[in-house]
């Protein structure tokens, strides 16, 4: 092809281009007939040590019921188009390639009545803290941002009005959230606050009738859409953190999404401003009365984001196991070859510990012997080794684990999900306490001495 000089760069003679520059993809079934695709979910095969005898027959109704409807609700979704126009596609990867989020898959994941978790009545299912992190953990194994949009909404927002709402605002709020017929967000983090989040600055200012909230929040998942956002500030006449249910659109409440991530790119995390924002006496929640309130809902979001990762993979695993059987190279399917044996075994080996430590971690909260360190050493840990797997999970895909531009596909490839579980594991190993903050706390509770903050010298060092 020629290219004439241009004072635009892109401008160029479309005469000189080939008469199939602007073809579109071909169909995955010619283009790559040898492995299956994501649409048809593959079967479970990495419960290799058999967890499922370690569940009550409720939880394993629960895991069930949420695997049928993510393997045959949700995952197909990732195979559809439009096809009388390829500018109007209805992947999900698309939405995550976009940034855009499904909103026409809440009224599936409603159904499954998982959201609200370990909550008892209103309209809540009521699970134990094990079958709702089972719940958590199917969702991820098919979608990692679903999981996260029912854990911020579920497991953030929802148990924060429960725990510590008052008996009106958990009548008037909850029976729609577990219902996902309103969605909720939780505001934690500010710009200049995210491991030091205690320290925040946006606060609340009593007035006749209620507060006057003023300040910023970052990073907040479902933000942008959010009916109900759970915001925290503090008290300017206390000096201690409080807790407020702001409604959408509140005169003074600004939200715009943060672009350009490169993981949970389907979620919409949002900059969230609030400029003299009018908050009445009953949407103030009672029972957050300093920043260690914070901590109740924590205990419990911390045990289901560790299952997250551990979700994500299984499916990670699921989809290499049956690849490797379908691919083949030098006359042999992959999963003949020592190496890939291996990294899958290796894979394999990885999940069962994180589900062991995932499992004890929900039993300990169950009864009421896990501490701040036992969840943290568990998020960070099995976070850690989640990391390890997926990346092993793209080794494994070759050339194929790069690939995620397949925009008019009818079919989604298998090695999608791998590139996708790759970039959305990094922001689970960052949120709700860093990998090194999340040490810090359960090394601060084994030694007895917090390091945090470096200790200030009081001489300079001779060496």
């Amino acid at each position: 092809m020629t290219i004439h000089s241009s004072k635009h760069q892109d401008d160029v003679d479309k005469n000189a281009r080939s008469s199939y520059f602007n073809l579109p993809a071909l169909d995955i079934s010619v283009a790559f007939p040898q492995a299956t695709p994501a649409s048809k979910f593959p079967p479970c095969a990495s419960d290799y040590y058999q967890f499922d005898d370690l569940l009550t027959s409720e939880e394993q109704a629960v895991r069930m019921k949420v695997r049928e409807c993510m393997e045959k609700e949700i995952a197909p979704i990732m195979a559809e188009r439009v096809d009388f126009c390829i500018f109007f596609l209805n992947l999900l990867f698309q939405y995550w390639e976009k940034a855009e989020f499904p909103f026409h898959v809440i009224p599936k994941l409603g159904a499954l009545r998982v959201a609200g978790g370990t909550i008892k009545g209103y309209g809540c299912p009521g699970h134990s803290v094990t079958g709702a992190a089972i719940a958590i953990a199917e969702i991820a194994r098919v979608d990692a941002s679903c999981s996260t949009f029912i854990l911020v909404h579920s497991s953030l927002a929802m148990l924060t009005i429960a725990l510590c709402g008052s008996e009106e605002q958990k009548q008037k709020y909850l029976p729609s959230l577990a219902q996902l017929n309103t969605i909720a967000c939780w505001a934690l983090t500010e710009p200049a606050y995210g491991s030091d989040a205690s320290a925040l600055n946006t606060t609340a200012t009593k007035v006749e009738g209620g507060w006057i909230l003023e300040g910023q929040k970052r990073w907040i998942g479902n933000s942008t859409f959010a009916d109900v956002l759970v915001i925290f500030a503090r008290n300017t006449t206390t000096n201690q953190i409080n807790g407020y249910l702001v409604k959408k659109d509140a005169p003074g409440l600004t939200v715009t999404k943060i672009e350009n991530k490169i993981g949970l790119r389907i979620v919409q995390n949002g900059d969230i401003l609030l400029k003299k924002v009018f908050v009445p006496d009953e949407d103030r929640l009672p029972g957050v009365n300093s920043f260690q309130d914070t901590s109740k809902v924590l205990a419990v979001s911390r045990v289901m984001v560790a299952w997250q990762p551990i979700g994500i993979s299984m499916g990670v695993y699921d989809m290499c196991h049956r690849y490797l059987k379908e691919r083949k190279q030098f006359g042999a399917p992959l999963a003949a070859f020592q190496i890939n044996q291996q990294k899958l075994v290796q894979m394999l080996g990885n999940i069962q510990a994180m589900i062991l430590v995932g499992w004890r971690l929900c039993k300990l909260y169950e009864k009421g012997a896990m501490t701040p360190g036992h969840a943290s050493m568990g998020k960070s840990w099995i976070t850690a080794r989640a990391r390890e797997t997926v990346a092993l999970g793209r080794e494994l895909l070759g050339g194929n684990g790069i690939l995620s531009d397949f925009l008019v596909a009818k079919l989604i490839r298998v090695f999608w999900m791998a590139l996708q579980a790759f970039c959305d594991i990094e922001p689970i190993y960052t949120y709700e306490g860093t990998y090194d903050i999340n040490t810090l706390v359960t090394g601060r509770e084994v030694t007895g001495i917090a390091s945090f903050k470096p200790v200030a010298l009081a001489t300079r060092s001779r060496l």
